[in-house]
């Protein structure tokens, strides 16, 4: 059969709502959880960005947050902080150290003034790593385990019991909390912990602190707590729409609470409207169904929303909630294609870390805006958040900009653990599909990734591991059977979800990526619907290479291009790119061309997702020419686009695009009058090529002629300076780009010593270049050895960021590695360089 879905869900899936509350409560002791209950826009909320202190470290009990702020008693020192905040923001990618696990605290105060008599005050908080505890005072209101979901705690007791409390009445020698206010306290913990998700196996940080917004919420009794909209599409074409709603039961009220609403069309006009009444009951309820005759369809090249605003008014008071909603269908065909409203589509995606050079998971809107925005214009249509659920706004962004969405739990590496483990997955899942279940970019509920990877516990069986993979299947489907579920790389559980990816790195970690068809089409027919995510490869930006296979002539395939266990980190045995090629730009735009341009004609591909958008820090990889960094995106770590991202536009994007490969490549070798091969990425028909002012001819873009779908050149280079200029045409436009390097023909010798260089940037900071040389002064364009900064006297080095120019400790790249110092104006500083087996370099900024 095939898997045929559009936007709908059973009315049953709203039973388990205040249930899984209840359990998320009842897991962790605490009866104050709220659960996941939040609207997308409440009335009377206050987002908590400033105010906030911060220590990284345990405390020794909870009245160390309230006492008098006098260094004599205020013991660890607090630091100021706004947020979000994430305190593994540097750490993470520290050359020379661990990040922190352990807990912290972060205390505030609040002036709290509910308008609403009988109201309940409420902080709803939309992340916090790892594990969080929450107290009032001294008084410990609720505990949440999960780093990656949203949770609400109902504080409006707490808040009374302080007031009223001996400790509010103190005498400021004591306690230096203003009068009037409600102090804070927030305890956050990311320790290593076996029995939780994810495992601390998986290759990527779990980030601690209040990474994401918290908002203090004031909601009237009877208020709104959750709206869901279940789009369904009829025989006719027109499509009904279910309003359903959860309501604040804290205090029973014998009369229906009375209920208007509004749908709103894409052009912001109201189509309909309704009234109902809303019980005391604690389960969600039917409001009512509006009809849509004329719909429009929300797809990547229109993703068109709709909106629904409902307005309760009570006797405690008015709330507004305000939901947006799409209309689509999709189909992943039996052992064929994937159908988005009846078209074949081909996914062209990518995956997401939460995590961003300088804040690591605590990113800032704009930051997630132009991340998105930037992803959106490389010609993704299809995302998989790896591997937890991440910010609102990441889906709203999905939803507006027309990315479709995988989204999962972390159940991520190391095994199965016991009951508590099981509960934090179930609970997660639950979460995950209550609170992003109007977003219409999600169509796939990720399950686990790499289940069949172990090493947490002291056994390993693959039977409990797939009972409880078919348990989460069942619980996703009950929940919302609207939706497919999926999993990545646990071939023992590969039958178990709707859509299965086996895990292909052709090219990377086994084997040549001219595999990478025949290898994908048999792993298609082990599974009725395939869908490839997770390929590609590492590149230290800046590093070129005249000819990357090189050191891979003699590669030997075994048979696979798969990736098992550790093979990241192997040596010996079959060779892999992944350890004795050059991690050069190069061959990776090599290795991105080839899959793009076979996907095309791949009529049965459902679509894949490369991994990842943007270069992340992760403990697992200490070695690499980034420190702590993988490396394998189109992107670095603070947005800067490598030169693979243009590769992929030339294939993804309709928008004419034009790029010489190699615009930070200022110097290429090789003899005098040897051809070298220049690469061009571009979607227009034609494109002509100059070198040196001279006309080289016309070429033809053919998708199918690798490398650079026939835009490439055979050249001969001058010696010394060179300028390559390109024009384009399509669709009635043109496009140009031009390059100037250097062509050297010298053959560097041994390392000799090193050139450091410092230019003035117009923010006022510096970059020092540095260069390691030869005896005669020429660079050593192959060198790849590690180079270590360091400053004494004013200002700073930017390091710890994570990216090729923002580390302290990092690999040259075709002999060379910069980095920028802020220094303010008069005042002084000196840099140094040191490289192993050269003297070390110094240079004077003034």
């Amino acid at each position: 059969m095939r898997i045929l879905c559009s936007r709908l869900s059973a009315f049953h899936y709203f039973r388990m709502l205040v249930s899984a509350a209840a359990l998320v409560a009842t897991a962790y002791g605490s009866d104050k959880i709220v659960g996941s209950q939040r609207p997308s826009d409440w009335q009377d909320s206050t987002t908590l960005v400033s105010g906030w202190q911060f220590v990284r470290r345990d405390l020794g009990g909870i009245w160390e947050t309230l006492r008098s702020h006098d260094r004599a008693l205020d013991l660890p020192m607090w630091s100021s902080v706004e947020l979000p905040h994430c305190y593994n923001a540097t750490d993470a990618v520290d050359p020379d150290t661990e990040y922190y696990q352990g807990p912290a605290w972060y205390r505030t105060e609040l002036e709290i003034k509910n308008p609403h008599p009988s109201g309940r005050t409420l902080l709803q908080f939309e992340g916090a790593g790892q594990k969080t505890q929450i107290w009032i005072g001294d008084q410990k209101v609720a505990e949440h385990i999960g780093g990656y979901d949203e949770f609400t705690v109902d504080i409006t007791e707490a808040v009374s019991a302080y007031r009223a409390s001996a400790i509010s009445k103190l005498p400021a020698a004591e306690s230096k909390v203003a009068p009037g206010r409600v102090p804070l306290a927030v305890r956050c913990d990311n320790s290593r912990d076996l029995e939780a998700i994810p495992s601390s196996l998986s290759d990527f940080n779990l980030y601690g602190g209040l990474y994401r917004p918290v908002h203090l919420v004031y909601l009237p009794a009877g208020g709104i707590a959750r709206i869901h909209a279940k789009p369904e599409r009829q025989a006719d074409g027109s499509w009904q729409v279910t309003i359903s709603g959860r309501f604040d039961s804290s205090t029973a009220r014998q009369d229906a609470t009375p209920v208007k609403l509004r749908l709103v069309g894409p052009d912001g006009k109201t189509l309909a409207e309704a009234e109902a009444r809303a019980n005391s009951a604690k389960d969600a309820q039917p409001l009512t169904v509006f009809k849509i005759s004329q719909p429009q369809l929300w797809s990547p090249e229109s993703p068109t929303l709709y909106g629904v605003e409902v307005v309760a008014t009570g006797p405690g008071g008015t709330s507004r909630a305000w939901e947006r909603f799409g209309l689509r269908s999709f189909e992943f065909v039996d052992y064929g294609p994937f159908k988005l409203n009846g078209t074949r589509l081909l996914l062209r995606g990518t995956h997401r870390h939460e995590d961003h050079a300088g804040v690591a998971a605590a990113m800032t809107e704009a930051q997630m805006e132009a991340e998105m925005h930037l992803m959106k214009s490389m010609g993704v249509n299809f995302i998989r958040l790896g591997h937890y659920q991440q910010s609102r706004r990441i889906l709203e962004l999905c939803d507006e900009l027309g990315i479709i969405v995988w989204e999962e739990i972390p159940w991520c590496r190391g095994g199965l653990g016991g009951e508590h483990y099981r509960e934090q997955a179930r609970s997660m899942l639950r979460a995950m599909i209550d609170q992003h279940f109007n977003h219409p970019a999600i169509i796939l509920w990720g399950l686990g990734n790499e289940n069949d990877w172990p090493g947490d516990f002291s056994t390993f069986d693959q039977e409990k591991i797939r009972g409880f993979m078919s348990e989460l299947n069942s619980l996703a489907h009950h929940d919302d059977p609207s939706r497919v579920t999926t999993i990545r790389r646990c071939d023992f559980c590969r039958d178990i979800p709707d859509v299965y990816s086996p895990s292909i790195w052709a090219g990377w970690y086994r084997g040549k990526f001219t595999e990478y068809r025949d290898v994908s089409l048999k792993e298609s027919k082990a599974v009725k619907h395939f869908l490839h995510v997770e390929w590609g490869g590492d590149s230290h930006a800046g590093r070129y290479a005249e000819d990357p296979y090189a050191p891979l002539r003699d590669l030997k395939t075994a048979g696979t291009a798969d990736e098992r266990g550790l093979d990241f980190m192997n040596i010996g045995g079959n060779a892999r790119v992944s350890r004795d090629g050059d991690w050069s730009e190069t061959y990776i735009c090599d290795l991105v061309d080839w899959h793009l341009k076979e996907q095309e004609k791949m009529d049965w591909l459902t679509g894949s997702a490369m991994w990842p958008f943007k270069d992340f820090s992760t403990p697992l990889r200490p070695d690499n020419p980034v420190p702590f960094m993988n490396q394998k995106g189109a992107v670095e770590r603070d947005l800067t686009p490598k030169e693979s991202f243009y590769v992929y536009q030339s294939y993804w994007t309709q928008e004419p695009m034009i790029r010489i490969h190699g615009h930070s490549w200022p110097v290429r070798w090789g003899k005098a009058g040897e051809k070298h091969l220049m690469r061009i990425y571009s979607n227009c028909d034609e494109v002509e090529l100059w070198l040196n002012g001279v006309s080289q001819g016309v070429h033809h873009r053919d998708s199918q002629n690798f490398p650079a779908a026939g835009l490439s050149w055979q050249l001969t280079f001058a010696d010394g300076a060179n300028t390559v200029r390109t024009v384009g045409h399509a669709k009635n436009k043109t496009v140009t780009d031009e390059v100037t390097f250097r062509y050297e023909t010298r053959i560097p010798g041994k390392p000799h010593q090193l050139r450091l260089q410092a230019t003035k940037l117009p923010n006022q900071n510096w970059r020092i270049q540095a260069e390691l040389l030869d005896a005669a002064g020429v660079v050593c364009l192959d060198a790849r050895d590690f180079i270590r900064f360091g400053h004494a006297g004013d200002g700073k080095l930017l390091d710890n960021l994570g990216t090729a120019g923002g580390s302290r400790y990092v690999q040259l790249a075709n002999g060379r590695a910069q980095i920028d110092v802020a220094l303010p104006a008069a005042d002084h500083a000196i840099v140094s360089a040191q490289v192993k087996g050269v003297p070390t370099e110094f240079i004077k900024l003034d």
